[in-house]
């Protein structure tokens, strides 16, 4: 009869439990996201029925001064809104974890400055309406929109979001592409009319997703 002095081997089919600490540092974290979320996505509701209530008032193309002031800065709160979006989604990494799904996340930071600082100047700053390079930055309006469009098909087919977080954002960031050929097809009532049904079908309903189910972007 032999003795052996070798260790029982360990198990590998039984989970390792979690230290407290380990397991609290994991509930904070995921509690300051659900913040984050959560307030991108009030955010983003309330820049969204800004914006509505604005076209509501003076429509796509006001033509007095004060209706251009009015349309520019009640869409201003909208673009806010999308910072703190893109805020979130960079927090939680929607768009993937490599350095490039990342990238495009700052890339649309970018745009969306250069087209918050053109709001506000041609809201604010009517004697500037009328200037070229005024004119050049209204270029990153669209840009900043079409660059959303393309982060809401990332996030769906990376599927780091979940549930309808994972599908809306597509939906609610294109409204660039939907809306602009109609306002460029027919214009008038119409496009006013599928612009404003865009963005709450779209967008508001996007922030009303992340303000009440923010867990639906943790992975």
């Amino acid at each position: 009869m032999s003795i052996s002095t070798n260790p029982a081997p360990a198990r590998t089919d039984v989970p390792l439990a979690s230290s407290p600490a380990t397991a609290e540092a994991s509930a904070a974290s995921a509690a300051a996201t659900d913040r984050t979320v959560r307030r991108a996505g009030i955010m983003v509701a309330a820049g969204t029925l800004s914006w509505v209530t604005g076209l509501a008032l003076v429509g796509n193309t006001p033509e007095s001064s004060i209706g251009i002031t009015i349309g520019d800065l009640s869409a201003l709160p909208f673009q806010i809104g999308l910072f703190a979006l893109v805020g979130a989604q960079l927090k939680t990494r929607a768009t993937g974890v490599s350095k490039i799904a990342r990238g495009m996340l700052r890339v649309e930071y970018v745009l969306l400055t250069l087209a918050t600082v053109w709001t506000v100047l041609h809201g604010a700053v009517p004697a500037f309406r009328d200037d070229l390079w005024l004119a050049i930055l209204d270029a990153f309006w669209p840009l900043s929109m079409l660059g959303m469009a393309i982060i809401g098909v990332k996030v769906a087919i990376t599927g780091r979001w979940r549930g309808p977080a994972r599908g809306w954002p597509m939906v609610a960031e294109s409204w660039a592409p939907v809306t602009v050929p109609v306002f460029v097809a027919v214009g008038g009532t119409v496009a006013l009319v599928v612009a404003i049904g865009h963005l709450l079908v779209g967008y508001l309903a996007l922030g009303l997703i992340l303000a009440f189910r923010p867990e639906l972007t943790r992975r």
